[in-house]
């Protein structure tokens, strides 16, 4: 069965987590089967390669996901960017992780694409404790030497960026509440995410209808499907490329189906 859409999916650790529930409630609004292209993965980076363990993955300008969205037939196609900010405890500068969004956005603007962004956390951020920070930075980022005054200050200056970037391209912007996310402030409540990403989408669909991204989300949660079920895994994605223990592996894409035909490819 041929895809009715396209839906390009970037991020990090909240997209990993959740990426089954986010493509189901992407298809309530836009349809299905689809054609997922994903570059996710914990500790993503936008424009670098990152290392999580024994894990590495090439940045997500850099990945192989923008050559086949440029090879891909025309269809509608849809893109959520979310989870950035981990290049912030990387060291990068907000105006180099700005450089790196835009370029995603330009690129998925000249395929068609309708974009959805979420904003960094920011109130849930500037909320963390010096003491928390500390032991939050210890796991999550070992290699930061960032004082937490430097982390909120340049996540409010790329928070500021995100807006005017949306203003100018005309994207979708949802800022997170605080009551979403969890104790480190940056994910989502594992026990909220199915409600999360439910008003999100909600919202962002009727952005769209109304062309403003600043209705707010909890009048229109009513109109949306509730719909319990989620798709089942035929096959799991596998990374296109990943060094594992400083060797190569390669998986063909799509490397991932659900049960209504869709294919997911992961970058």
């Amino acid at each position: 069965m041929q895809p009715v859409n396209r839906l390009v999916l970037l991020g990090a650790s909240n997209l990993t987590f959740s990426l089954r529930m986010i493509i189901q409630l992407l298809q309530q609004q836009y349809g299905a089967p689809s054609e997922v292209l994903v570059a996710a993965g914990h500790g993503r980076s936008y424009g670098q390669n990152s290392l999580v363990l024994v894990r590495e993955l090439p940045g997500i300008v850099q990945c192989g996901l923008w050559r086949q969205l440029y090879a891909s037939r025309s269809v509608p196609t849809y893109a959520f960017l979310t989870d950035i900010g981990n290049d912030i405890p990387y060291g990068y500068l907000p105006s180099q992780i700005l450089r790196w969004v835009s370029w995603c956005i330009q690129q998925l603007q000249q395929s068609g694409a309708h974009i959805v962004m979420t904003n960094l956390p920011i109130d849930s951020i500037k909320a963390i404790s010096e003491r928390r920070f500390k032991v939050l930075r210890s796991v999550l980022f070992p290699t930061c030497r960032l004082s937490r005054d430097e982390i909120f200050e340049r996540a409010y200056t790329v928070h500021q960026g995100l807006n005017e970037l949306a203003a100018r391209h005309l994207v979708v912007l949802y800022e997170p509440e605080p009551k979403w996310m969890g104790f480190d402030g940056i994910h989502v409540s594992l026990w909220k995410r199915q409600a999360f990403y439910r008003q999100l989408f909600c919202y962002c669909a009727n952005s769209e209808e109304l062309g403003s991204s600043h209705v707010r989300a909890a009048s229109v949660i009513d109109r949306c499907v509730d719909n319990q079920s989620y798709f089942s895994w035929r096959q799991r994605p596998r990374f296109a490329v990943r060094r594992l223990f400083g060797k190569i592996h390669y998986a063909a894409q799509p490397s991932g189906c659900l049960a209504d035909s869709t294919t997911v490819a992961l970058y």
